[in-house]
């Protein structure tokens, strides 16, 4: 059985004010008039979910984490409105909290099309309000947001992790990798990200590095006449002496992006960069920002061109405070691939992102499969996943 709670209730609307924190009252009273759609509809009722879902296959380990394994849930919050209008998205417990005051409130007064989320809210409510916002205003979420993107971006598998570690999988060593590798390709990546930094917990260190060289370099002779890109993803398990030591044992591999080698660091992320141009990876994207990242530091490093792309995960860091980060990647000339792993959701949201702002160069899919959720019209074509036109985000609870 599974674990909701919900709330119905009736009654006058909190002040805008008090529910609104910083947000400008003249700001909310004009995004009612721009917007009467959304003023005409108040919340009625929310609901926390837990959601099914599950991977294509089991997940083993990465450099810093043990098996991720196969089957998952997920928390998700619905929003129903006194017109009838439903919208749902990512959440977590934050929401109960944040949902009670917003009953009786209208979607204009916690929600700026363009802007994302008021002052007071946050992620827990954030991605149920855009896609609330969507559905009232009949258009996707991307259209709202600006268009200024592509409405088809590359997409990569995040997928292919130490494999040959699995239980099941000792007799088959690197088969292993190479059948999760072929998955995907048969299902329409045309980029995998390849877990490294077995040196850390999982290998003997000299060991270790050996074999994510081993592997990198069997992927590439194995795909190289299938127009496949590789990208790396040490978690942070390389110092920088290793990071250099695997990209001598993989020189002859186009690499599309080494993500995260080590912790963040401008002393040896400048080296690293001026390395990495002089040795013929000078196409190489160098992107980090995943995991409890220093946001400064990160955009510091892409101020000073070091740094290609930051990538904090687009729930973790919440959709509106993305949008609000926008305008500053473009003006720095920062790339953006937001961190997806987990679940599809994540992977979808990504692509209105990528759709709204561009500058995306990649996004991560996370193939899942459920009987709770439709994950909508995404198409993945020629190796670029291709955001669905339906209202909102465009997925739909089934429970």
């Amino acid at each position: 059985m599974k674990r909701r709670t919900f709330l119905q209730t009736t009654g006058k609307a909190v002040l805008a004010g008090s529910l609104l924190g910083g947000t400008p009252l003249a700001a909310i009273a004009r995004n009612r008039d721009r917007y009467p759609e959304l003023a005409k509809h108040k919340i009625e009722q929310w609901e926390l979910k837990e959601v099914n879902f599950h991977w294509p296959r089991f997940v083993g380990k990465n450099g810093r984490i043990d098996f991720h394994g196969q089957h998952k849930k997920c928390t998700v919050l619905q929003l129903i409105t006194d017109q009838g209008a439903m919208g749902w998205g990512l959440a977590n417990n934050d929401a109960r909290e944040l949902c009670p005051p917003m009953i009786g409130t209208s979607v204009a007064e916690l929600i700026i099309p363009g802007e994302g989320v008021v002052d007071g809210l946050n992620r827990s409510v954030d991605f149920a309000l855009h896609d609330l916002m969507g559905v009232i205003m009949d258009q996707p979420v991307h259209r709202i947001l600006g268009n200024r993107g592509t409405t088809r971006t590359p997409v990569y598998s995040g997928m292919i992790y130490l494999d040959e570690l699995n239980p099941e999988n000792t007799a088959k060593g690197l088969d292993a990798v190479l059948e999760s590798c072929e998955w995907d390709y048969n299902y329409g990546y045309r980029q995998l990200k390849v877990k490294i930094g077995r040196s850390g917990r999982w290998y003997p260190h000299r060991e270790g590095l050996k074999k994510d060289i081993e592997v990198v370099r069997l992927i590439r002779e194995t795909f190289k006449d299938r127009n496949l890109d590789i990208l790396v993803d040490a978690n942070d398990m390389y110092s920088y002496k290793d990071t250099i030591q695997f990209l001598k044992g993989i020189k002859e591999v186009p690499l599309f992006w080494i993500e995260e080698p080590f912790r963040e660091s401008v002393k040896e992320g400048t080296k690293l960069r001026r390395w990495m141009d002089r040795h013929g990876f000078e196409k190489t994207l160098y992107v980090d920002g995943e995991a409890n990242p220093d946001h400064e530091l990160c955009l510091q490093l892409g101020r000073e061109k070091i740094m290609d792309a930051f990538l904090p995960d687009i729930f973790g860091y919440g959709f509106t405070k993305w949008i609000q980060l926008s305008s500053t990647l473009h003006d720095m000339e920062m790339l953006a691939s937001p961190h997806a792993w987990g679940n599809l959701l994540k992977t979808h949201y990504i692509a209105h992102y990528a759709a709204a702002y561009g500058g995306v160069p990649t996004i991560e899919g996370v193939t899942c499969l459920s009987d709770e959720i439709d994950f909508g019209d995404y198409p993945i074509r020629d190796g670029e996943l291709q955001v669905s036109d339906a209202p909102g985000f465009g997925m739909k609870l089934l429970v």
